[in-house]
């Protein structure tokens, strides 16, 4: 599995991480010759070797005719461009799913919503260029999933075509909602909703669990064409090669909460429906509470995104009060599928790895009820000779 880093230290646009990518080994014919396949004015791609603050990289300039004013277009116009394209179909759905978020980000900020949306900055020919371009710049890197650090934002106030801004501006602040950042005293725009959207996407839709250990395969700098007080206008992106790796560390959170006057078989279904609405583990404990009154400790293991669910399925199943939540890490092993060939038929089984060595293998329960109810024996019979088997 390789897994691509962006670490910004002067902010995020749509060029600089067309830059970035380019610099980590992107193939950039490959990308302008998929970006010369969509019906758009004109445009040059121009690719410089700049240095700043000490640090070399490149910076990507996407040349286009002068306009008094850039095109609007509505979403679905940027939606047809993409899907007439010469493009792959992930490119297309990436491309696509940054528009939409962009939308979704103008729609909450105008109270409207994203097909009435008239887009001003970002559906100018050079926007459309950074935004499929990177998109087809990423897929050419070839990675499987994207992590997004903490990105720096600017203070002060910016002008746009609706006026003056504070900064970060309205759609910026929309897009990073969630997403950690730091607040510097460069004044001026540093992450721009075009690279706000790109980057947040692709961290939505790839994934990004951090490995324990992983090789630098391949890293690149990326610059902006503003020239900051304090800092180089740089975002770095890094190929990590996690095959050397083992295991995944995480994040998430832990809701859990104490009940005595629920029936059991409540709490049961309950369990269910957590599971089914996306938690990662779900798992009750006898405990005892005020007055030796017998209860249940329930515990729920989940991603901070699906919080919001799982607290409202909790509230709604059972006769709590309160749910408690707190941060942990956690790391589980890689995971793979191996089928064995048993008396009974194939069942998969779950192999467990750490530090590149298998240390875990279990039988897939289900396959082997399945199994046992076709040929009539106990699911221990199967189960041990899938285990036997593997």
């Amino acid at each position: 599995m390789k897994t691509l880093r962006f670490d910004s230290v002067g902010g995020a646009s749509g060029d600089m991480i067309l830059a970035a990518l380019t610099a980590a080994g992107a193939d950039l014919d490959t990308v302008r010759s998929r970006l010369a396949s969509l019906k758009l004015e004109p445009f040059k791609i121009v690719k410089e070797q700049v240095a700043d603050h000490g640090l070399q990289g490149i910076r990507i300039r996407v040349a286009v005719p002068e306009h008094d004013h850039a095109p609007h277009r509505l979403l679905k116009d940027i939606r047809k461009l993409i899907e007439d394209g010469d493009l792959s179909d992930r490119v297309k759905a990436q491309s696509t799913a940054v528009f939409e978020r962009l939308g979704e980000a103008e729609a909450r900020v105008h109270n409207a919503t994203p097909e009435t949306i008239h887009f001003h900055e970002v559906a100018g020919t050079d926007s459309i260029v950074d935004i499929v371009g990177a998109c087809a710049a990423l897929e050419s890197v070839g990675v499987d999933a994207v992590r997004v650090g903490p990105l720096p934002v600017g203070c002060g106030t910016t002008r746009f075509s609706h006026g003056v801004m504070p900064v970060p501006v309205p759609a910026t602040v929309e897009l990073l909602k969630g997403h950690p950042i730091v607040q510097t005293e460069e004044r001026g725009e540093l992450v721009t909703p075009t690279g706000a959207a790109l980057l947040t996407a692709w961290r939505n839709m790839c994934g990004g669990d951090g490995r324990e250990q992983a090789a630098i395969e391949a890293s690149g700098n990326g610059f902006g064409h503003r020239k900051l007080q304090g800092r180089p206008n740089l975002l770095r992106a890094t190929v990590l090669d996690d095959a050397v790796g083992s295991g995944t560390s995480d994040r998430c959170l832990v809701l859990e909460c104490n009940v005595d006057d629920t029936v059991p078989e409540l709490i049961g279904s309950l369990c269910v429906k957590l599971l089914e609405a996306g938690a990662l583990d779900v798992f009750t404990t006898a405990v005892q509470m005020k007055k030796q009154r017998p209860g249940t400790l329930l515990t729920v293991l989940a991603r901070s995104e699906d919080r919001s669910r799982l607290i409202d399925a909790v509230f709604a199943e059972c006769t709590t009060f309160g749910i408690r939540e707190y941060e942990v890490s956690r790391s589980t092993l890689d995971r793979r599928h191996e089928e064995a060939d048993t008396p009974y038929g194939k069942v998969r089984v779950k192999v467990g790895s750490w530090k590149g060595r298998d240390i875990t293998r279990a039988p897939e329960y289900e396959d082997c009820v399945r199994r046992a109810e076709e040929h009539k024996v106990p699911v221990r019979t199967v189960y041990e000779a899938a285990s036997r088997a593997s």
